[in-house]
């Protein structure tokens, strides 16, 4: 699997954007138009929250005022497995979880 995205987020940790996954993301969410807005999102979050039902998964936030719709908040959501991060899905939503 070759990825697209390769960064390091805002706590130090290594986040990967796989080919398959940004191709399911715009399938999906079209409205995310560029990988750059996730890759922005994972070094500048707005915040970081855990997803409760699995420990190793953690939300990103961030705020884009230049969407002319209600949901502003770019939400990624990432999977941690032996110390690496995936991007499992990416989509605009009206608020914070």
């Amino acid at each position: 699997m070759s990825n697209i995205l390769e960064v390091v987020d805002k706590t130090g940790r290594r986040i990967h954007l796989s080919k398959t996954q940004w191709i399911h993301i715009r399938k999906k969410h079209p409205e995310v138009e560029n990988y750059e807005e996730i890759e922005e999102t994972l070094k500048n979050p707005l915040k970081i929250t855990s997803y409760k039902p699995d420990q190793s998964m953690e939300y990103y936030y961030r705020y884009f005022k230049n969407k002319p719709s209600p949901n502003q908040y770019l939400l990624v959501l990432v999977k941690y497995l032996n110390g690496d991060g995936y991007v499992i899905i990416a989509y605009y939503d009206k608020r914070l979880k």
